[in-house]
């Protein structure tokens, strides 16, 4: 790995880790065309560290009152023999860690086939960035409805959380996924995209650590070395400007401005498929 190499992954990571085009599709596409191997997966894991880093700065206030009222209502519910939701951080924690399971379902049953499907053809991935493309046009076009945390359901986190299961198709864009899924359930613009985040914590950190834990196992090479600290860097400055830049985007409604841009990379990966 190359100090090039490293800002290139780093800031295209931290770019399509938020923006809704994909980080794993562009991922595996940079590494087709820089032919990077697999002896790398330590590098991609620890990028996707730097975006969790990325979520925990922007959204710090929150993600430290969401911690802190769940521990409350815990506290309580021993105390008082009964569980009560009293606020919107309670119930935020508690859809957060509902949303995770189809998540964790999904990943754990289907990562390897997912893995060896995409790992060895840019067609798949070509065609994952044209459906994820055409998701977010339909999504725009939908009525701007507000449904707030105190009105989000169970059945809102499961779907929410199924959507980012199935965004480990390289391709399939996690934040793009979930927001969409988020719109089609009624939620306001900015709720979609809090939401989205901050369901990202526990799969990000989980499938980072997983990841991780399989690189020592295989005897990957885990080098620390500058590529690496420049990579994670980058990832997590470029992280925090995607971040905010999504917000300014969903709030003025231009979601299909990134389908353009899809459709187009899409194109151009399939192409390149067939001319290798």
């Amino acid at each position: 790995m190359t100090l090039f190499q490293a800002i290139i992954l780093g800031i295209f990571q931290g770019i399509s880790e938020f923006l809704p085009i994909s980080s794993s599709g562009h991922l595996v596409v940079l590494q087709h065309f820089f032919n990077i191997k697999e002896g790398n997966l330590f590098f991609t894991e620890m990028l996707h560290f730097g975006t969790l880093i990325s979520i925990v700065i922007v959204y710090f206030n929150d993600i430290m009152n969401i911690i802190v009222e769940f521990f409350k209502m815990l506290r309580d519910g021993i105390k008082n023999k009964k569980f009560k939701i009293t606020n919107d951080y309670q119930k935020l924690a508690l859809l957060i860690i509902i949303g995770s399971i189809p998540t964790a379902i999904i990943g754990l049953l289907f990562e390897d086939f997912f893995e060896k499907l995409y790992s060895s053809s840019l067609l798949p991935i070509g065609i994952a960035f044209l459906v994820t493309g055409f998701l977010l046009w339909i999504a725009n076009k939908k009525p701007n409805e507000a449904k707030k945390v105190k009105e989000m359901t169970i059945l809102d986190s499961l779907i929410v959380g199924t959507f980012q299961g199935i965004a480990i198709i390289p391709g399939i864009s996690r934040s793009g996924s979930t927001i969409v899924a988020g719109l089609f359930r009624g939620f306001d613009r900015s709720l979609a995209t809090e939401f989205s985040f901050l369901l990202a914590l526990p799969a990000t950190f989980g499938a980072g650590l997983l990841g991780i834990m399989d690189v020592i196992k295989t005897g990957s090479k885990t080098t620390i070395d500058m590529p690496l600290i420049i990579g994670i860097l980058l990832s997590t400055i470029v992280g925090i400007l995607a971040i905010k830049f999504l917000i300014k985007v969903l709030k003025r409604n231009k979601l299909h401005y990134f389908s353009y841009y899809l459709w187009i990379i899409g194109c151009i990966t399939i192409f390149s498929h067939f001319i290798r």
